[in-house]
């Protein structure tokens, strides 16, 4: 429930901050003072578009900020959860800022939010009812929603959605298979070549760097040897050999430690060096006499190693990237070998997909009529309290081709006069008919939601609903706008006296000058006031006893 809504700077709207309640809330006013502006900036909160031309002139921003009672819904709370917020003394904060370069900002309890979680937040909230939601009415999918939403198909309708996309997405493998088979067997000659070639070669992915240490050993034996035998005999071999100094060192130092102990450890670190130096001397060795020149063996290496700069340059940098190739290849022949295999197993997929989407189909096509018979009773039972006691109203379901939402074509049709054949809406119902159609089906909606306790109790706005309606059809209208408000906040913009005599709360909206500025305010009125509004609304600009007291007995009348 709406409990207070501020709109800041928004349109002619320099501020404006006004509590609502529970029940009925009417909103009136002179034709252009700026009625619909409050329900234009709810519209905000909830996710519709936003424009820099709502930006009051010489402003540099607009602000719209509501404050929601929602103590009884726990879908919200799972809804926030994931971005982290939280509601606070059962009470949410949102807030939609628009700048002037046409971006717009929005909050949630204070905390920053996407545009998309207001519309994910706004059935929860407010559902929104005006002339633009009429002309919805003209639309078959908008027709078929709201047969769906009475008859509460969304589980079966979500799993033909299902079952449609996997049938689409199979059909679509299928003829990209048959389409590409032609292509890939002449394909598949090249890709036979290349595997044959690649795989000849027998590469080893570490390879090619120690055939490149193997070519640069078998180019340098002589330098090696060279190289290596100066260490040898450096270390062991020679007079001043490395081993022999450090012996003596040792011998020289087991004289010191017989006079002073201290220095005996040192023993020990040259016996280990002398150990070291012989492991060296040993390894040298072993070295020297592996080392020979081997053209032959030269030979083999550059041709090993000429043989992968082939495959390199043809199929990838290295030889990883060459047998990363090789696996590629195989895949594609092994697809195009198996081809046919995967079509039929797609065509049976597609067939099994297929009979079970028809089932499902052929299912809700009976839900559907069930759901049509019930809708229509109900809505010529609404109709009959808003002075169209003789409309009859027809739910034609007829084939269409398949689709995620069914395969059936749905359409309203209505005879508003005795002994016409039902027709389309567009074709045979006035505005004023239309209005009262509007605010049937969504009484009946709002009714099954509720049952169902999918959509907890909520608000439910109406702008201009009363368009086109007169007299008795408006106290009808009226009298279904009070039943609503039994069960859900209701805020409504009417012109229509027998309307507004209806309200629980009423309020004035009105254009005034102010610093040179047109400004429009609003407020709540108190009993007095309520009386002289409706009897400004009965006798124009010019307020009479007569239209006070005709005012007092309408409001009477209507408790």
């Amino acid at each position: 429930m709406l409990l207070e809504l501020v709109v800041e700077n928004y349109a002619v709207v320099e501020r404006l901050r006004v509590n609502f309640h529970a029940g009925l809330n009417l909103l009136t006013g002179e034709t252009g003072s700026g009625k619909s502006i409050v329900v234009d900036a709810l519209g905000l909160l909830l996710g519709g578009r936003a424009s820099a031309d709502m930006i009051r002139t010489g402003e540099t921003r607009a602000r719209v900020a509501g404050i929601f009672d929602v103590r009884e819904q726990t879908a919200i709370r799972r809804l926030l959860e994931p971005s982290g917020l939280e509601v606070e003394d059962g009470e949410l904060l949102v807030e939609r800022e628009i700048l002037s370069g046409g971006k717009s900002r929005a909050f949630v309890g204070s905390r920053p939010v996407s545009v998309s979680l207001l519309k994910d937040l706004a059935p929860f909230l407010a559902d929104i009812h005006g002339q633009h939601d009429q002309q919805l009415l003209f639309s078959p999918d908008a027709q078929r929603e709201m047969l769906d939403a009475f008859g509460n198909h969304r589980e079966l309708v979500e799993q033909i959605d299902t079952l449609f996309g996997e049938w689409r997405v199979t059909a679509s493998e299928l003829e990209a298979l048959e389409h590409s088979e032609q292509e890939k067997l002449r394909l598949l000659d090249l890709w036979s070549f290349q595997r044959k070639e690649i795989e000849s070669a027998a590469l080893e992915a570490d390879e090619e760097a120690a055939l490149e240490n193997e070519r640069r050993v078998l180019n340098n034996v002589q330098r090696l040897e060279d190289a290596a035998a100066a260490a040898y005999t450096a270390i062991y071999d020679g007079p001043e050999a490395a081993c022999s100094l450090v012996r003596v060192a040792a011998r020289r130092i087991e004289e010191l430690a017989r006079i002073d102990a201290s220095v005996s450890a040192l023993s020990e670190h040259l016996k280990s060096a002398d150990l070291s130096l012989q492991e060296v001397s040993y390894s040298l060795r072993d070295y020297l006499g592996r080392l020979e020149a081997n053209p032959g063996r030269l030979e083999e290496v550059e041709l090993r190693l000429a043989t992968i700069d082939k495959l390199k340059r043809k199929y990838g940098p290295s030889v990883p990237g060459i047998l990363g190739f090789l696996s590629d290849v195989a895949r594609q022949i092994e697809m195009v070998e198996t081809a046919g295999e995967r079509m039929e197993a797609l065509r049976q997929r597609r067939k099994k997909v297929a009979g079970e989407y028809e089932a499902l189909a052929a299912e809700l096509t009976g839900r559907r009529n069930a759901a049509a018979r019930k809708l229509e009773k109900r809505v010529e039972e609404e109709l009959a309290q808003l002075a169209m006691e003789r409309t009859v109203f027809r739910v034609q379901l007829a084939p269409a081709p398949w689709s995620a939402d069914g395969a059936d074509r749905v359409e309203f049709l209505v005879s508003p006069n005795v002994g016409e054949e039902p027709r389309a809406l567009e074709k045979v119902a006035s505005g004023g008919e239309i209005s009262r159609i509007a605010l049937a089906l969504k009484t009946c909606l709002a009714g099954v939601a509720r049952a169902k306790g999918d959509v907890p109790v909520r608000t439910l706005v109406f702008d201009e609903v009363d368009a086109g309606v007169g007299g008795s059809a408006a106290e009808g209208v009226g009298r279904r706008l009070k039943r609503l408000a039994a069960t859900s906040q209701v805020l409504c913009v009417t012109h229509l006296p027998q309307i507004a005599s209806f309200a629980d709360h009423h309020y004035r909206v009105e254009k005034v000058e102010s610093g040179g500025r047109t400004v429009a305010r609003m407020e709540e009125l108190d009993a007095p006031g309520r009386t002289r509004e409706v009897g400004r609304m009965l006798s124009g600009q010019k307020l009479t006893p007569e239209a006070l007291k005709n005012a007092e007995q309408l409001i009477k009348m209507s408790r």
